[in-house]
């Protein structure tokens, strides 16, 4: 019996045809095209999917063919003909769909199409496939997953309902060239077999060779890669190689074990040549509320004298390293972070730890590690931090290094205006121990020697060679700031904002009595001390806006007056937060211009400045600031000596400041250039001065800043300071960066740092070339830096894996 028919509605005898064609994505792939020869990968644009019809979506199945053939004789449903089905959102279409319910398989020939209602696509030449989807081949077919990564192969056949051979497969992770679809794409694995266990969820390759624009580079008799739908599997990642001259040629090859859902372990053995293996291994598990892990390092050194005169000049060697955090609720979070080692250089020495970022780690930007334990809350208009802190510090000067336990911070601002202003309040508490002194020097003899000797008798050459940057002893100090300001704006356009503050110190010191301590001004002992510094100021601002056709110009001078007493124990209690300060531009209007607690600015201070911005109607703009600061009345708190002289030779030490001005210009998005100086007050002599200008087009981007600093003794600077630190990176084409830097000091004439790299990366492959200069502190930070000279290569193909190669000379990478 035939039938001809446009449209053909049935839920009976097709039912087993359709619902068989469905099993297809599941059997071999998400979709399947059809490449010549399965030997390169081509591109074929898929047709446009044709729109179901509304019956479609009923349950029912709908068939369009030209004709249905019914073979009852040998049981057997034929559609012929562009026949289209629909059902449950899932279209298949063939030249003709053969159904043999005896042998129970089914046959589908001819431009072989399904779509499901992903709009997964399936592709092929010829299917034949039984019904529970258990057995079958099919003919030239490519298999394109959801997550772009593509396989084909001349016929695959597929046994026991799981396992699924590819003869002569090729898979890429790589998408076709569009521009020409026959070209090889960049990288493909090609496999005389490839078989896919569906249970196991892995694929193996046997005779395989990796090409790459389809020239061999590589041939492998055999290896395995989990398939594209696992995200973690146990085994072997992909080694790394690396070198140094203290440890020799090294491999690491790390194992993952994926032990349950939500936690795993990694294995990374390394042999060196030089210093034998060294064993690591790290633990991860993610919770409902967050996520911790925990890794461990372990050698026992074969040649400890490649250490000789170092810390690291010992058998045994090793650390462990933790981090986490959880969330209480959506506005509170606590965590760790934790490290323990044998000695300071163990991480550097073998460029190791897992958190900090591998390119930091190369370039030895690290100086200490950080166990902390926290607990952070953020509001709407409110911000909550508790740590305590524990330094290991890689300068071998640990007893000098604080504990932190804890520093507390808060502050909040109301949601309701108080007498019609914003009122806000913080509170800060800080409370730390430290075993030695910690002691810098601010002059140097003829020979180079540092003239801080903190046990001589002489007590004002200690003062004058001498910085305490840390205090031995127990230290705790508790600041609360309550802070009220409020603008009013006349008829005249001018800005009148008045403000008040009020801010109370209690500080408990416990001092111990070490040499050269009591020198530095500070009483060795206990030592109980309040602090009040009330402040009432105003705020003046009065723009002048002028427009013109080409832009708009804003000129607008500002005074700003503060009335406040002296500051009581200026320079006679310790000094472990404000030890930094930079006058300039930037902070000409803060009511205190020390950058933290344990400094309070007092005494009268004007500080006035003229402003004027200009935005042109074309694009672009330029910002001008220049001030200066003055003292009216009362003690200069920067003309007080601390232990640390923070504040001496600022530029506010006088009763008229330096001078501070800053210039920003951008004329488009292409090009910013910035200036900032200070300028002294006397002789006009500039102190301070720094200018960057930045580039960045569609293709390259350049950078360059020149620093010029005036020699700062009571601060340790002896000599002026001047160099240029230059950096660029230009696209050579639509994947390829190069990029590099260098600085030179200009007082040295001499380039001192430089880096240079060269880099791939698109959505299937990196590779990536640095050369890195950069200096090394192998025993304290007193000792002149080592420059060390460091290579790193690294390539990957996405879901194959990743491998880094590194090298290093000089020091430790």
């Amino acid at each position: 019996m035939t039938m001809r028919s446009d449209r053909f509605c049935t839920s009976g005898v097709l039912a087993p045809v359709l619902a068989t064609v469905l099993g297809l994505a599941t059997a071999f792939g998400v979709a399947t095209t059809t490449p010549a020869g399965a030997q390169s990968f081509t591109y074929n644009r898929p047709a446009t999917r044709p729109k179901p019809p509304p019956a479609a979506q009923t349950g029912q199945m709908l068939v369009q063919a030209t004709e249905v053939n019914y073979d009852y004789n040998n049981s057997r449903v034929a559609a012929v003909g562009s026949v289209q089905m629909y059902y449950n959102g899932t279209s298949v279409e063939a030249d003709k769909v053969i159904y043999d319910q005896k042998t129970k398989r089914l046959h589908a020939e001819g431009n072989v199409r399904m779509t499901d209602a992903d709009g997964k696509i399936t592709y092929a030449n010829l299917l034949d496939l039984s019904d529970d989807y258990r057995d079958g081949f099919v003919d030239s077919l490519r298999v394109d997953t959801a997550d772009a990564t593509r396989m084909a192969a001349t016929r695959a056949e597929r046994t026991a309902g799981n396992y699924t051979v590819f003869q002569n497969g090729v898979y890429t992770a790589c998408a076709a060239c569009k521009e020409d679809p026959k070209k090889p794409p960049l990288w493909q694995v090609k496999g005389a077999r490839v078989i896919h266990d569906q249970t196991e969820k892995m694929m193996y390759f046997e005779d395989a060779r990796i090409e790459f624009f389809g020239v061999p580079l590589a041939y492998i008799p055999y290896f395995s890669t989990p398939d594209p739908t696992v995200k973690r599997k146990t085994g072997f990642l992909m080694p790394s190689p690396s070198q140094n001259t203290n440890y020799g040629f090294g491999v690491e090859t790390p194992f993952y074990w994926a032990i349950a859902p939500d936690y795993d372990a990694t294995i990374s053995p390394r042999y060196m040549t030089k210093q034998g293996l060294l064993l690591q291994g790290e633990f991860r598990q993610r919770l409902m509320d967050g996520a911790y892990q925990i890794r461990a390092y372990g050698i026992n050194q074969q040649d400890p004298n490649a250490y000789a005169g170092q810390v690291g000049q010992k058998d045994w060697r090793g650390g462990v390293e933790s981090k986490g955090q959880f969330a209480l609720n959506d506005k509170w979070v606590w965590g760790w972070d934790a490290v323990a080692l044998s000695d300071y250089n163990f991480l550097q020495d073998y460029r190791l730890s897992m958190y900090r970022d591998p390119y930091a780690s190369f370039l030895n930007l690290q100086t200490e590690a950080v166990s902390q334990l926290y607990l952070t809350g953020v509001g709407k208009r409110s911000f909550f931090d508790a740590r305590t802190i524990y330094y290991l510090s890689f300068s071998g000067s640990q007893s000098q290094v604080p504990v932190i336990h804890p520093v507390i911070d808060y502050n909040n601002v109301l949601n309701q205006n108080i007498l019609g202003g914003e009122f806000s309040y913080k509170f800060n508490m800080t409370s730390l121990s430290r075993d030695q002194a910690a002691f810098t020097t601010t002059k140097l003899a003829a020979d180079g020697t540092s003239l801080c000797i903190p046990t001589s008798a002489d007590t004002l050459a200690i003062r004058n060679n001498c910085l305490l940057n840390g205090v031995p002893g127990t230290y705790t100090r508790f600041t609360a700031e309550a802070q009220w300001r409020r603008s009013y704006t006349d008829s005249f356009g001018q800005i009148f904002t008045p403000f008040a503050m009020l801010r109370v110190d209690a500080i408990d010191a416990s001092i111990s009595n070490q040499p050269g301590v009591a020198a530095m001004g500070l009483t060795p002992g206990d030592t109980t001390a309040l602090r009040v510094m009330p402040t009432v100021g105003l705020e003046y601002r009065y723009p002048f806006i002028n427009v013109q056709p080409w832009g708009t110009t804003t000129l607008e001078p500002i005074a700003q007056v503060i009335i406040r007493p002296n500051e009581t124990y200026a320079g006679k209690l310790p000094n472990e937060d404000a030890q930094s300060m930079s006058f300039d531009a930037s902070n000409l209007f803060s009511v205190n211009k020390f950058s933290g607690y344990d400094r309070v600015e007092g005494g009268g201070r004007a500080n006035v400045g003229v402003q004027a911005t200009t935005q042109f109607d074309r694009g672009g703009s330029v910002k001008v600031l220049f001030g200066q600061s003055y003292q009216l009345f009362g003690l200069n708190s920067f003309a007080v000596a601390d232990t640390t002289n923070t504040g001496v030779n600022s530029g506010l030490a006088t009763s008229r400041s330096d001078y501070v001005a800053s210039l920003a210009y951008s004329p488009n998005r292409t090009y910013t250039v910035s200036t900032r100086a200070r300028i002294d007050e006397a002789t006009g002599n500039i102190s301070r001065f720094e200018a960057e200008g930045r580039a960045s087009f569609d293709r390259w981007s350049v950078s360059l800043m020149y620093g010029n600093y005036a020699p700062q003794a009571e601060l340790g600077y002896l000599t002026r300071r001047e160099g240029l630190l230059g950096t660029g990176s230009i696209k050579l084409a639509s994947n390829w960066v190069v990029t590099g830097g260098a600085r030179w000091d200009l007082e040295a004439n001499k380039i001192n740092q430089y880096t240079v790299g060269a880099g791939y990366v698109d959505d299937c492959f990196v590779l990536g070339v640095n050369y890195v200069t950069s200096y090394n502190y192998v025993s304290n930070l007193s000792t002149p830096p080592v420059l060390s000279h460091s290579v790193m290569f690294q390539i990957g193909l996405r879901t194959i894996g990743n491998t880094t190669s590194a090298s290093g000379t000089g020091g430790t990478y």
